[in-house]
């Protein structure tokens, strides 16, 4: 007969389980989404929760086009060095703002339910549900062009633009990754005004906080252009070299010639 400490942690486990369907049911507002694959994942996107409230921060003055945009605080450094290098550029031709900065879990649900003209598995393709968004983290920036020069916020056209141009080309420089470049296996729009952090380097103040949370999108989808830490081979001792015996070349044959 189980234990009562055991008794509890089954029927803790059960409980658990048997409140996952009901809990994507309501991410995706009409229970049209599938329950969370093996790797977690739904409808291709991977599980992120809320960020600590005390590590989200203001984003830099006049960043967002909304004011609470906010981030984390491990990424903000980085991002004003960004900001500063585009105004410093001429080459962007306008001004890059923040469209959508971190989104907590309660607000992407408002975003993935505000329209319902389609399922919700054709939303997933552009948006998130609720609790699967890398906004959610605090890394994640939707950037925005200003002036748009005709090309609304969050479409493919912005690629085009000089602004999105030196994104691609320099935002690695500032630990910044494009997380679902085009053509991604992960079946998510491309979308080339979403970008995360995950600093230039492992050992860059609060990276490996970043690289974890996003380990496993990295493995199995990697950003493109995306971040990629130089391989270091290190040498501890010069193993010792073997010593072939060579062997000595025979002796040459002297032919015997006829006796006259």
């Amino acid at each position: 007969m189980p234990t009562a400490p055991a008794a509890f942690l089954r029927f803790l486990a059960l409980l658990i389980f048997a409140a996952l369907p009901v809990a994507v049911q309501a991410q995706s507002c009409d229970g049209a989404l599938p329950p969370p694959g093996p790797d977690g994942r739904v409808a291709g996107h991977f599980p992120y929760g809320d960020a600590s409230a005390q590590d989200i921060v203001p984003a830099p003055a006049g960043f967002g086009l909304k004011p609470y945009c906010k981030v984390h605080r491990a990424m903000l450094a980085d991002l004003q060095r960004l900001l500063d290098a585009a105004r410093a550029d001429p080459a962007v031709g306008g001004e890059l703002r923040g469209l959508s900065c971190h989104r907590e879990v309660a607000r992407q649900r408002n975003v993935f339910c505000r329209d319902r003209s389609v399922s919700a598995a054709e939303r997933a393709i552009s948006v998130a549900p609720a609790g699967y968004s890398e906004h959610a983290t605090g890394y994640a920036i939707d950037f925005a062009v200003r002036p748009a020069g005709g090309c609304p916020d969050a479409e493919a056209c912005m690629a085009a633009s000089p602004a999105a141009r030196w994104l691609i080309a320099n935002a690695r420089r500032f630990g910044f990754e494009m997380s679902f470049p085009a053509g991604n296996r992960q079946r998510v729009k491309w979308e080339p005004w979403h970008w995360r952090w995950v600093g230039t380097g492992p050992g860059e103040p609060g990276a490996m906080q970043a690289r974890a949370i996003f380990a496993k999108a990295r493995a199995q989808f990697p950003a493109d252009p995306g971040i990629r830490d130089p391989l270091k081979v290190v040498v501890e001792s010069q193993p010792p070299v073997p010593m072939v015996p060579v062997a000595a070349p025979p002796a040459p044959v002297r032919k015997k010639g006829r006796r006259r």
